[in-house]
């Protein structure tokens, strides 16, 4: 155990969020955690009441304070919350996301027992509609994960990345906290450079969040594709942090695109593509509209990040100097 605990600020991005920030929130409060906690909530531009909600959650509880994110982005908000707090410890929290019980007492003794600069644990996909079902077992398998540890069955111990993230303050104000140029990957991004200081990020998989997929194919091929063209602006950032799991999807969805093209003069060529879904299907385990959801999602994954990819690297969303 640890034996002073220290003081925690959670951080949250939100935008358009009046009808689930609330349940959020209080999720949050009713987290047990020995030492003083509260909650900075960064508001963009939102079309909405939730600054309204927020406002009414703080006018009771004195632990919740809003800031404005005039620039709307998640990388701002999650630096002007930082700057209005003075935790010891900054906890990422999404909108959407939902904290195991005792998921920041868990963090804040993991961080402490390790010395690790950031903790995080499971990113556990779970949907409520029928695709949004099939969306978060895609998610979850090791086909569309790729084996990283937030989404597999993998020990406890250092890795590249975690979700979210339990963060050491000084470690942050160390090196700087999320980069505002990147939209996307700005967390990926940020633990290369806390790792590249010397640190140590840590997986511990008792700690869960719950995730909410998309709730449509196209908006999870649009969130993938602005993954891939994210992930290139890092790797022309720091191209040490290239990992093979990210170089398979792009040569897969190009050998399975030319093929599907020359089918078009040779149907043989069929064989390729056939090949690769067959192939999702193996190395999927559980039940039969298990492996269809991932035969049938997979593709869109794999193709979506590599479409991404390659347009980030052929025109660049960034420039970096």
């Amino acid at each position: 155990m640890v034996d002073q605990w220290p003081s925690v600020s959670v951080v949250m991005p939100v935008r358009n969020e009046a009808a689930n920030i609330e349940s959020a929130i209080d999720a949050i409060l009713a987290q047990e955690y020995p030492g003083e906690l509260d909650v900075w909530v960064a508001v963009g531009p939102s079309t909405d009441a939730t600054a309204e909600v927020i406002d009414a959650i703080a006018a009771r509880d004195a632990r919740v304070h809003r800031v404005d994110n005039p620039a709307g982005v998640t990388p701002a908000a999650l630096n002007v919350a930082v700057a209005a707090s003075a935790g010891e410890v900054i906890v990422r929290v999404d909108g959407h996301s939902e904290l195991c019980e005792n998921y920041i007492a868990m963090a804040v003794e993991t961080l402490r027992r390790t010395g690790a600069v950031n903790v995080g644990g499971v990113q556990n996909a779970v949907g409520r509609t029928r695709i949004e079902r099939s969306i978060a077992t895609v998610m979850m398998s090791r086909v569309g994960s790729g084996g990283v540890a937030y989404r597999s069955q993998a020990a406890a111990g250092p890795v590249d990345t975690v979700y979210l993230g339990v963060f050491d303050r000084a470690a942050g104000d160390a090196v700087g906290w999320f980069d505002e140029r990147l939209i996307r990957n700005q967390d990926y991004e940020f633990n290369i450079r806390l790792r590249d200081a010397g640190g140590v990020v840590w997986f511990d998989p008792r700690l869960s969040v719950t995730y909410r997929p998309r709730s449509s194919v196209r908006s999870f091929a649009r969130q993938y594709y602005e993954y891939g063209c994210w992930k290139a602006a890092v790797l022309r950032m720091h191209r040490s942090s290239l990992r093979l799991r990210q170089v398979i999807p792009p040569v897969v969805s190009s050998v399975v695109t030319l093929a599907l093209a020359a089918a078009l003069v040779a149907p043989a060529a069929l064989v390729l593509p056939l090949a690769y879904v067959l192939a999702i299907g193996a190395l999927t385990p559980g039940n039969i509209s298990q492996r269809w959801a991932v035969m049938s999602l997979a593709p869109v994954m794999h193709v979506s990040w590599s479409a991404g990819l390659v347009r980030g690297i052929l025109r660049p969303v960034l420039t970096v100097s």
